[in-house]
């Protein structure tokens, strides 16, 4: 089975995003440009990521220098997406800590040979994993940060170091941005049958195959969105990980 460009395509992806449109505008959320652009770029991306893949896909070297593009590409939105462009330097220390540690288990073990064809798809869903759980982290720790300030002055009066104020406010929402993930783990196979699951199907692979495959892949995205929570909870405490305004309010 294969799905290839042509009419049938096009007509639709054109119904579908003519529904996210409606939907959008009967709920008056207010954002049908931005998923239009997220639309025109999804198509414009995947197929120079295409093109790419195709021309680097063989060497090993090429490879990984593509992982490190996207690496930096999911650095930049998360930053961009909780609103602290210039703290970049250590969203990239949080997600490269849940990253590195799970490809270099998967490729030490030889679960997957280290060839472009196997490194560039996990390694791809891995940093997107990441990327995702350091922005719900971001966005719930910097939230409460907003909104508590009072409470974070008051642990301050009793005598609290700054980093433990700060723990007291954002440590019980950090495990707020595991759930989509977990979620996934547990629902695998029984509500959602995962791309890494597909990929191999569609691909020719037996349904064991397939299953290993995906186990694998969600394995490695709980370990990896796991560490990087841990690392962006731990920098966020050290007012490192945090948006201008929000470094400017939290006084020691």
């Amino acid at each position: 089975m294969s799905i290839d460009p042509g009419w049938p395509v096009a007509a639709a992806l054109v119904l579908l995003l003519a529904v996210t449109l409606v939907a959008h505008r009967t709920a008056g959320y207010a954002m049908e440009r931005p998923v239009v652009v997220a639309a025109v770029r999804a198509i414009l991306q995947l197929g120079v990521a295409a093109l790419v893949i195709a021309a680097v896909v063989r060497s090993l070297v090429l490879s990984c220098l593509l992982l490190v593009v996207m690496f930096g590409i999911g650095v930049l939105t998360t930053s961009r997406r909780i609103e602290a462009a210039r703290a970049w330097p250590w969203a990239a220390l949080a997600m490269a800590c849940g990253v590195v540690p799970v490809l270099a288990i998967v490729l030490a073990t030889g679960t997957i040979p280290p060839k472009g064809i196997a490194v560039i798809p996990v390694g791809g869903i891995i940093i997107g994993n990441a990327m995702t759980a350091n922005t719900l982290l971001g966005r719930r720790a910097f939230a409460a940060l907003r909104e508590e300030r009072g409470l974070y002055e008051a642990c301050l009066s009793i005598g609290l170091l700054p980093a433990q104020a700060i723990n007291e406010l954002i440590h019980r929402r950090a495990p707020e941005a595991l759930l989509p993930g977990l979620d996934q783990v547990k629902t695998t196979g029984v509500v959602t049958l995962p791309g890494a699951f597909i990929g191999v199907m569609l691909g020719g692979g037996s349904p064991v195959q397939a299953a290993t495959a995906q186990v694998l892949v969600l394995f490695g995205i709980m370990a990896a969105q796991t560490v990087t929570v841990l690392v962006g909870e731990r920098l966020i405490e050290a007012r490192r990980l945090v948006p201008a305004d929000v470094r400017a309010e939290l006084i020691d």
